[in-house]
């Protein structure tokens, strides 16, 4: 199986790139988010691969990051989400993004992908509401980094405020990560801690 490839840029449409490695054209599917990211035609690149194997096929599956590859792979465990699926979701929402959905329960912001219903984002969001956890902390704090940067330390900051607030209630920071995700998506960005405190008690007391 190959997991990884280094080469140049040989080519780059509106689903895949082809990657010239030592003279190989490996030809890669990929979310629309990674060929934004892809460096210009005859510069170096370098690819996490997931290779997908059928009676009819091989196919290769690319992603900048191993963030966006592991989430790949925990949404086509998923029954009925296919590899066609899981580039969707990855294309309309970066992991960090999907995990506050998950967490949240908010199959209306899935449902956004190409070709995904409201029916198979609900099934998304319950199955891998238990299986997440360990991906939603880390791409949480990414997103966390990410706000930063761009000058929202007090907003990424108030929402792990409250998420250890709750952590010292007696509740499991996955548990409370969900609630302070699903709390601000009702109240809005303009939401106070003790607002945000105050609904996601209410979302782990329902």
């Amino acid at each position: 199986m190959i997991g990884k490839l280094r080469g140049t840029v040989d080519e780059v449409d509106a689903e895949s790139l082809l990657l010239d490695v030592g003279g190989v054209g490996y030809l890669v599917f990929a979310s629309t988010r990674t060929l934004a990211d892809i460096p210009e035609r005859g510069e170096p690149a370098a690819l996490v691969i997931v290779t997908h194997v059928r009676e009819d096929h091989i196919h290769l599956y690319g992603f900048t990051d191993r963030s966006e590859r592991d989430w790949f792979n925990l949404l086509c465990t998923v029954q009925g989400v296919s590899v066609r699926h899981a580039l969707a979701i990855l294309s309309v929402l970066a992991p960090e993004k999907l995990a506050e959905a998950i967490a949240a329960q908010d199959k209306r912001t899935v449902a956004r992908a190409n070709g995904v219903g409201p029916k198979l984002a609900g099934r998304i969001v319950a199955e891998l509401k238990d299986k997440a956890p360990g991906l939603a902390a880390p791409a949480a704090a990414a997103s966390e980094v990410a706000g930063s940067a761009l000058g929202a330390e007090a907003d990424g900051g108030m929402s792990e405020d409250a998420v250890s607030a709750l952590v010292n209630l007696g509740y499991q920071r996955a548990q409370a990560f969900g609630a302070v995700a699903s709390a601000r998506s009702r109240l809005g960005d303009d939401a106070g801690f003790d607002a945000i405190v105050r609904e996601g008690l209410k979302e782990l007391t329902q």
